[in-house]
């Protein structure tokens, strides 16, 4: 089916149909941003934070971790052209398929794949799927968002 584009700015969940495509960018996942959610979390597992550990385990460069990762694809949602009136996170599924390496640009879109109603009559649920690839087009996660919006 095709869907009418939906212009910038944030929409209430009835804008959006079932089969919107939205496109939020890319961005660069870079040390730093690894080093600061270690510092953060206290996540300091050695393919993080050294890339001769990371090596040692079968990966070119020090990997993100998953997490943080899907930190940074919530925030790119949120920073997109294209925003849902959102009240509340109801909560993901996620799967992380391949690693994102120090220096990976990942890309990030989400489909609305469902729509709910909720239990105010100016709320619904709209359930998003996630696709994020790297810069070479491989699927690195893939997930789905529950989302409650206003109307």
């Amino acid at each position: 089916m095709t869907q009418n584009p939906l212009t910038p700015g944030t929409h209430g969940a009835d804008a959006f149909s079932i089969g919107h495509r939205i496109d939020c960018g890319s961005r660069v996942v870079t040390a730093g941003m690894i080093d600061a959610f270690a510092a953060l979390t206290g996540d300091r597992f050695e393919i993080h934070m050294d890339q001769a550990a990371a090596q040692r385990h079968g990966f070119a460069d020090r990997v993100a971790h998953g997490l943080l990762v899907l930190s940074l694809i919530d925030g790119m949602k949120n920073l997109a052209p294209v925003q849902i009136s959102a009240r509340a996170s109801l909560g993901w599924e996620w799967r992380f398929r391949r690693p994102v390496l120090a220096g990976d640009e990942i890309a990030m879109s989400y489909e609305i794949a469902g729509k709910e109603s909720a239990k105010a009559a100016d709320q619904a649920v709209l359930v998003l799927d996630f696709t994020v690839t790297n810069q070479e087009g491989t699927e690195v996660q893939t997930g789905r968002n529950r989302l409650l919006a206003y109307r």
